[in-house]
């Protein structure tokens, strides 16, 4: 029987962790964009504050 590596484990874990993390602002960052009327050359300001919303920092800015 072939042993699990614990390391490994944790490592699959946190890559799904920020899959998860980038998804979420990766949505978000989307809906900032439609509110906006799908106006281009915003994309960084959609993702930034996206990401921050995500994050919960939004309310320290």
């Amino acid at each position: 029987m072939k042993k699990r590596n614990p390391q490994r484990v944790e490592e699959r874990q946190l890559v799904a962790s920020v899959e998860q993390l980038a998804e979420k602002i990766r949505k978000r960052a989307y809906e900032l964009y439609e509110l906006r009327d799908r106006e281009d050359g915003r994309d960084l300001d959609d993702w930034l504050k996206a990401e921050s919303e995500v994050s919960g920092n939004a309310d320290r800015q």
